[in-house]
C-alpha cells in the first residue's frame, strides 16, 4: 500500500467508473466529457467539476497560526486552475464558472472568508483576462452552513465551456513518433506572484500529514479524522518553518496556488492546433494521467525535469516509493502537450517560454503499445511501468 493510500486517499478513484455508463459523452476517450449542444449541432458543451481539496486544511492552519485570513484567496486560484486547465485539454473555450462553499462558522469566520474568496476570484479573473481569457464570467454559486458535516471549510465548483465539434482534441490522433512537451508546474512565470513550488492541488493529504508537526494533532483536532484507521500529523515542521532547499516556508510551499495552465493551452491551440494531438493536465494520478487519452499508446517519459524540492521533501518525510511519487504528484511537469513531431514540439516550447516565461521541454515520446495504454518512466530514481 502506498503512503498516500494509508492516509485514506484512492489516487485511482476506484468505483467511480460505474457512473460512466450513465454519462452522455460524445467523445468517451477525450480528457473531459463533451455533450452535443441540443440547439447548435456543430458545437459541444463542456461542464467540468473539481475542488480545492485538502489544500484548504493547510491554509486553515496557516490562518490559525498567523491570523492572516488572506491566505484563503489561494482557494480561488486553485479552484479555477483545477477546472479550467482540464477543460482546455479538449480544446474548449471556457465561458463561465460557479463555486460551492461548505463552511463551519464555528471555526472559520464566514463573512471574512467569503470576502477573501471574492477578492481571490477578482484577482484571478483580471489575471486571466490579461492572459487572453477575456470571455470567462463568474456566474455565482452557493454557500452552505454545514457545522455538523464540515469541520472547517471546503471549496469546489464548476466551469462551463464550448467547443466546435470539428476542433475537439480527443487524443485519437496520438500515434508513434509524437513527442511529449512537458510544461513546468514550478518556477517563475510572467503571470504569477513569486516562485511557484510546483505542487499544484494533488497529493496534499499525504504532504501535510508527513510534513506538519504532530503538535497540530492537539492544537487543531478539527483538521484530523477520529476514525481508528486514520493517521494524524506525523511530521516535524510548523507552517512557518523553513526546510532545506525550499526558498519559502513549508506552509507557503504547501499553499501556493496551482499554476493556471489554461492561458498556455489556449495560446498553444491558437498558434499550433494542427500540430497538437493531445493535452493532459497532470492532476490526480500525477504523471500517469496521460493513460486516460489515446488508444494502444505507450507513453515513454525519459526526460522529465528534476523534481522540485517540495517533492523530494515529501518523499523523504513520508517514505513513499519513487514509483508512487510519480503516481501521486506531477513531480515538476504539470501539463503535457503532445506534438506531431520535433519541429512542432520546438515551436510549441518557443511559444510557451516567450509568451508566458514558463519553462517547457520535450519530456518523452510515443510508441505503440500491445493493446492498452501504458506508461514507462525512466528517471534517476529508477524505471517504472504503469
Amino acid at each position: 500500500m502506498s503512503k498516500y493510500a494509508e492516509v485514506g486517499v484512492d489516487v485511482h478513484k476506484k468505483g467511480t467508473g460505474t457512473f460512466k455508463t450513465a454519462i452522455d459523452n460524445s467523445f468517451p476517450n477525450a480528457f473531459c466529457v463533451i455533450t452535443t449542444d441540443p440547439d447548435f449541432s456543430d458545437y459541444g458543451q463542456i461542464h467540468h467539476s473539481d475542488g480545492v481539496g485538502s489544500k484548504t486544511i493547510v491554509r486553515y492552519v496557516r490562518f490559525k497560526e498567523t491570523g492572516d485570513i488572506s491566505v484563503f484567496r489561494g482557494d480561488a486560484v486553485d479552484l479555477l486552475a483545477m477546472n479550467l486547465s482540464d477543460l482546455c485539454c479538449v480544446g474548449g473555450h471556457p465561458t463561465s464558472f460557479t463555486d460551492y462553499v461548505s463552511i463551519n462558522g464555528f471555526y472559520v469566520p464566514k463573512e471574512d472568508f467569503l470576502n477573501e474568496l471574492k477578492e481571490g476570484f477578482k484577482q484571478s479573473l483580471d489575471n486571466l483576462r490579461n492572459c487572453g481569457l477575456g470571455k470567462l464570467r463568474f456566474s455565482g454559486g452557493e454557500t452552505a452552513d454545514l457545522p455538523y458535516q464540515i469541520k472547517t471549510v471546503d471549496v469546489s465548483g464548476d466551469v462551463y465551456g464550448r467547443v466546435k465539434l470539428s476542433e475537439v482534441i480527443t487524443g485519437d490522433k496520438i500515434k508513434p513518433g509524437n513527442l511529449i512537451v512537458g510544461v513546468r508546474s514550478g518556477g517563475r512565470s510572467r503571470y504569477e506572484r513569486g516562485l511557484n513550488p510546483g505542487i499544484m492541488s494533488n497529493g496534499l493529504t499525504l504532504a501535510w500529514h508527513c510534513l506538519l508537526t504532530d503538535e497540530y494533532n492537539s492544537l487543531y483536532p478539527e483538521t484530523i479524522d477520529t476514525h481508528p484507521k486514520s493517521k494524524p500529523y506525523y511530521g516535524k515542521f510548523k507552517v512557518g518553518d523553513s526546510a532545506e532547499d525550499l526558498d519559502m516556508t513549508v506552509g507557503e510551499a504547501l499553499t501556493f496556488p496551482t499554476r493556471l495552465f489554461a492561458p498556455i493551452a489556449m495560446k498553444v491551440l491558437e498558434k499550433h492546433r494542427d500540430n497538437v494531438t493531445g493535452m493532459v493536465h497532470n492532476t490526480g494520478g500525477g504523471q500517469t494521467k496521460c493513460l486516460r487519452i489515446g488508444e494502444n499508446v505507450l507513453y515513454v517519459k525519459d526526460n522529465l525535469p528534476e523534481p522540485d524540492p517540495i517533492f523530494k521533501l515529501i518523499q523523504s518525510a513520508s517514505g513513499e516509493s519513487w514509483r508512487d511519487m510519480y503516481n501521486d504528484y506531477n513531480m515538476g511537469s504539470g501539463f503535457d502537450v503532445i506534438a506531431t513531431d520535433r519541429a512542432a514540439a520546438e515551436e510549441i516550447i518557443g511559444t510557451i517560454e516567450k509568451d508566458f516565461g514558463v519553462e517547457a521541454l520535450i519530456v518523452g515520446h510515443i510508441e505503440e503499445s500491445d493493446g492498452k495504454n501504458k506508461l514507462l518512466i525512466k528517471s534517476q530514481y529508477g524505471e517504472f511501468q504503469y
